[in-house]
């Protein structure tokens, strides 16, 4: 998730021949109450190619460009998979790793244990998707790469919610979206996660699946509930890891973000004050150290600082570039390291890293993904805060009021979407999913951006059928990086179709 704005066994490798294997929907798939104008969509077959150096086969599919017009023409869905380490015999598993922007495909690719653990990757072949707009799936285009820089790292006039600022930052947005518009043509306004989760009914079809296994975090959770509103009786086994709340408002979860962050912040110091003192450039109490945090941020506001790679660290860089490194215990050394460069040697390069590394820049100055153009097409389409005057004056108090350091950067959130040339979607009007079958839900009690109560939410009074859970801990999502309490739990259901009964409590 991005700040402010996720079973029929076959067996096709019997058919592989130099590299290459060709999958089509079964009988059962083709059956399906399909309309007409769909049919060609849902009895493609796939042709599966070696790609990559990891074992990948990768394939293109179309889907339709309007879900609403079917035949009014498609797009390109890119997808890889790997190969099963055993049998298969549980057939095919699709994952998504969050955003929403983030490349399902190098997700798989890189075949992390969050991928899969060797135990599942015994019985699964495990599918990744860029979904639409994402990446090589007729993504979203905006600004060239120095553009982008000016955007996400230029210093915007007047100080945080100020009239100056508000002003300045109209004029960017609207300058933003119009090479959006010019540069991405019609799919610009077909991100939406309804449409992406009907995609994903597609995929499923063509790889032959009467019932969809999947694996989600994050945003990807968001992105499962949706098929599972829109498709309850395809659900085959599903995990949804970092759940998301569908029922929360916009201005809701930007405060929920921005309170999870601020604790996760604070975590930091106390763990960093009473453990790492060694290392920690931090003295006396996470109070006082919040107190020296904010004031470095003030003057980094107006004042950028020297760094050795030849730019300057600017306050959007020092904030992007903090909150990289709040998404996992793991990176708390990373806080440590550039606070104490940046307060002892007046160097802000660690900070400067972290940013560039949660915006995909290289350091040859070009970008990596269209992670944050994707991220903010989908968000817009999804949902959007209400930009009057009156809202973001409640809202920016709000968040001052839930964190006097983090909601001084998080005001006027509204105004990113304000100016979006398209209408928020038509989500669904219940996301129970009646009908269903067990959908397992996987919630970190420290999770800063998304926070647990989601879980909780989703799994106990959203879903019909959810099963919760939960992994005591700090971070964001669970699998693959926190305990074998938690692999154990979801391996038994995906592999045995196991449900928990009752949350292991991880």
């Amino acid at each position: 998730m991005r700040i402010n704005k996720v079973s029929a066994a076959i067996a096709m490798f019997a058919l592989l021949v130099g590299g290459c294997a060709t999958v089509g929907p079964t009988n059962a798939a083709l059956s399906e109450d399909i309309s007409a104008d769909l049919k060609p969509f849902y009895s493609q077959s796939v042709v599966w190619k070696a790609c990559g150096s990891t074992g990948t086969k990768c394939a293109t599919i179309k889907v339709p460009l309007d879900w609403a017009k079917p035949a009014s023409g498609s797009i390109n869905l890119s997808m890889n998979y790997l190969p099963s380490t055993g049998s298969a015999d549980l057939g095919w598993i699709v994952e998504n790793p969050g955003g929403p922007g983030g490349s399902g495909v190098d997700f798989v690719a890189g075949g992390g244990e969050q991928v899969g653990s060797t135990e599942m990757r015994k019985h699964y072949n495990v599918v990744g998707f860029d979904p639409r707009g994402v990446q090589r799936s007729s993504p979203i285009k905006c600004l060239n790469a120095k553009d982008t820089d000016n955007f996400l790292y230029g210093v915007t006039p007047g100080a945080p919610g100020s009239a100056t600022e508000m002003a300045a930052s109209r004029k960017i947005m609207k300058t933003f979206i119009a090479a959006c518009v010019k540069n991405s043509g019609k799919i610009f306004g077909h991100v939406d996660t309804v449409e992406a989760a009907r995609d994903m009914d597609v995929i499923r079809a063509v790889l032959g699946e009467t019932k969809l296994n999947y694996l989600g975090f994050s945003y990807g959770t968001f992105l499962g509930t949706m098929y599972a509103s829109l498709y309850p009786q395809r659900v085959g086994r599903f995990v949804l890891d970092g759940a998301m709340d569908p029922t929360v408002s916009d201005e809701d979860q930007s405060a929920n973000q921005l309170k999870a962050f601020d604790q996760a912040l604070r975590n930091y110091l106390n763990n960093c004050l009473t453990v790492s003192k060694g290392t920690c450039p931090f003295t006396g109490t996470v109070d006082s150290s919040m107190a020296r945090i904010t004031a470095f941020f003030k003057k980094l506001e107006t004042t950028s600082m020297p760094t050795t790679i030849g730019r300057k660290l600017t306050i959007s860089g020092g904030i992007t570039g903090l909150i990289m490194t709040l998404y996992s215990n793991d990176y708390w050394k990373y806080t440590s390291s550039a606070f104490s460069r940046a307060f002892n040697s007046n160097d802000g390069t660690l900070f400067l890293q972290l940013a560039d590394f949660y915006n995909d820049r290289n350091t040859n100055g070009t970008y990596a993904s269209n992670m944050m153009e994707a991220n903010m097409a989908v968000s817009c389409l999804d949902g959007r805060s209400n930009s009057s005057a009156a809202a973001m004056k409640a809202q920016n108090a709000r968040l001052l009021a839930l964190s006097p350091f983090f909601g001084r950067y998080w005001q006027n959130g509204a105004l990113g979407c304000e100016q979006w040339p398209y209408k928020v979607v038509t989500n669904p009007s219940s996301y129970a999913a009646t009908g269903s079958g067990p959908i397992i839900v996987v919630g970190t009690t420290g999770d800063p951006a998304t926070p647990y109560w989601q879980a909780q939410n989703l799994a106990n009074k959203i879903l019909s059928d959810g099963h919760l859970i939960t992994f005591n801990g700090e971070g964001h999502t669970a699998y693959g990086r926190s305990n074998e309490c938690v692999v154990n739990a979801v391996d038994a259901y995906l592999i045995s179709g196991t449900v928990p009964a009752k949350d292991p409590n991880c």
